[in-house]
């Protein structure tokens, strides 16, 4: 196997990287370039909870103590061991 700093590929491994980046930055220009964007919609979310949503959550609300009620049948020990 020949050495590649003597026969001469290493100049073509660096020319092979660097043409690599030049087109890869001409690309990112490109992109960046041709495509304006005038506006930015800009996002505004709901803050007001509608009453079929509290309506929804205080039934969840009473489920979970209801469950819990069920749950608390049981009795656990009262020392660890």
């Amino acid at each position: 196997m020949e050495n590649p700093f003597e026969s001469g590929h290493i100049k073509n491994y660096i020319l092979l990287y660097i043409s690599v980046v030049v087109i890869m930055i001409l690309f990112f220009l490109a992109s960046t370039l041709f495509n304006d964007v005038k506006d930015v919609d800009k996002k505004v979310f709901n803050t007001e909870v509608s009453k079929e949503l509290k309506a929804q959550r205080m039934k969840i609300k009473e489920e979970k103590k209801e469950s819990s009620s069920l749950k608390s049948k049981l009795k656990l020990m009262d020392a660890k061991y």
